[in-house]
């Protein structure tokens, strides 16, 4: 991994306790990033900072070292909890703090409950009622075990909100404000606001609920890393997969994510690539949270080392060690593009992104430059990268379809045959008795 994405400063050199400082040389970190480097020192003098950076540059350390030291400053005689709430757009981006957390906070003496939707909804209740020191979770299910009286947040002395554009996305805002508005007022608290863009909506929610917080940009005039090596192809509908099998072979990613559009076309690619001696673990909208959780870890682990995505893994996941992106189908939001390519060359390393330019989604090529700043090169399609041989799939009974709970019509195994009770009868208003029916004319 490069080391030129660090800064000169030092944790050692922070107003940063012995038992932070021993979590973080045991886990390799030793200098600042830029974003940490130029929050860190003013967000531990207790300064609010709304921050703008890359994906993959240490914002996620710079908002937990100064939550826990500040938690870690209070000589309150008597201290009630919950005491600092991290909220985040994303189940898997919010496990990802909480993941990263356990590993600074080895130390500390500091309980920590994981609040997101989808599972395990009792288990995370009984723990939010346990008097713990800091929530991470996601906002709607937040707000359901407030409004139960679960927990307070009266107490609240520390706020982060992170990928707060993600947060506008997603429509969390209405929930972010009912939150915000129930802890103590700005001044009395530490606010940590970080953003890839800091637009003028995030920028508006920073200053509504913020103490003066101070902006820090970093590398703003850069869209996508430049350690990340972009391409291009444009391959006919039918080439995709033969093109696909060919560059995995040429290019053997030790870890690679391969983006789609929609999760026929994910269950597709699957077919093919499994069929075709690749092991892939794909993940989609509608994938239920434990398996989720269950690809991603057989990922991190290289368990398997190609997933197949679409745009719900787009943000949130840090996974280190992505050395390819492939973008089987052109983003038709251009921010996607960026995020999905972020995914890659992250913490100083480099990476590559491909990009299939085909008949389907061209059209959202120029807006992806335009927003990007730059052309993205287009390199030839070979005779010899296009796999000939492609083994096709067997033919298999559609997959089961996820409904959501609420959504499930009910199942009534005493429901009786509907009897057959003769021609339905004329009710339009010509056969009413106020309009008896006219006799025909002869």
């Amino acid at each position: 991994m490069k080391k030129t994405h660090l800064t000169e400063t030092r944790f050692s050199n922070l107003e940063l306790s012995d038992s932070i400082i021993k979590s973080l040389k045991e886990a390799g970190f030793i200098n600042c990033t830029p974003i940490q480097d130029k929050s860190l020192p003013l967000a531990l003098r207790d300064k609010d900072v709304a921050g703008q950076a890359q994906t993959g540059t240490g914002k996620t350390a710079s908002f937990l070292l100064a939550t826990f030291q500040r938690l870690l400053n209070d000589e309150s005689e008597k201290i009630k909890n919950p005491r600092a709430l991290i909220l985040a757009p994303t189940r898997e981006l919010a496990i990802q703090i909480h993941k990263d957390a356990l590993a600074l906070g080895k130390y500390l003496d500091l309980k920590l409950a994981l609040i997101y939707g989808g599972t395990d909804y009792q288990k995370q209740l009984d723990k939010i009622k346990t008097n713990v020191d800091i929530i991470i979770g996601t906002p709607g299910r937040i707000i359901d075990f407030y409004r139960q009286g679960a927990f307070t947040l009266d107490n609240i002395q520390v706020t982060v909100m992170d990928e707060a554009d993600r947060m506008f996305d997603l429509g969390f805002i209405k929930d972010i404000r009912f939150l915000l508005r129930r802890m103590p007022p700005p001044e009395k608290r530490l606010n940590l606001l970080f953003s890839a863009t800091l637009s003028y909506k995030v920028t508006e929610l920073a200053y509504e609920h913020m103490n003066n917080p101070v902006l820090i940009r970093i590398e703003s005039e850069e869209v996508t890393s430049k350690a990340i090596d972009q391409i291009a192809y444009c391959p006919a509908n039918d080439q995709k997969i033969p093109l696909l099998l060919g560059l995995l072979k040429r290019h053997q990613p030790q870890r690679s994510i391969v983006f789609v559009n929609t999760k026929r076309c994910a269950e597709q690619l699957d077919d093919y690539l499994q069929a075709n001696g690749h092991k892939t673990a794909m993940l989609s909208g509608d994938v239920p949270q434990d398996k989720r959780q269950r690809l991603l870890n057989d990922f991190q682990e290289n368990r398997v080392t190609l997933l197949i995505a679409t745009d719900v893994a787009a943000r949130g996941l840090h996974i280190p060690d992505v050395s390819h992106v492939f973008n089987y189908d052109l983003p038709q939001d251009v921010e996607d593009y960026v995020h999905r390519i972020g995914r890659t060359a992250r913490f100083g390393a480099s990476g590559e992104a491909i990009s299939f330019i085909c008949e389907e989604y061209a059209y959202s090529m120029p807006d992806i430059e335009d927003y990007i700043g730059e052309k993205i090169p287009v390199a030839s399609i070979s005779h010899e990268l296009l796999v000939e041989d492609v083994i096709k799939p067997q033919r298999r009974e559609p997959r089961e379809r996820v409904v959501p709970h609420a959504k499930r019509p009910p199942q009534r195994s005493d429901r009786k045959p509907r009897e057959f009770k003769g021609p339905r009868q004329d009710t339009s208003p010509a056969s009413t008795p106020e309009n008896p029916p006219q006799p025909e004319t002869p």
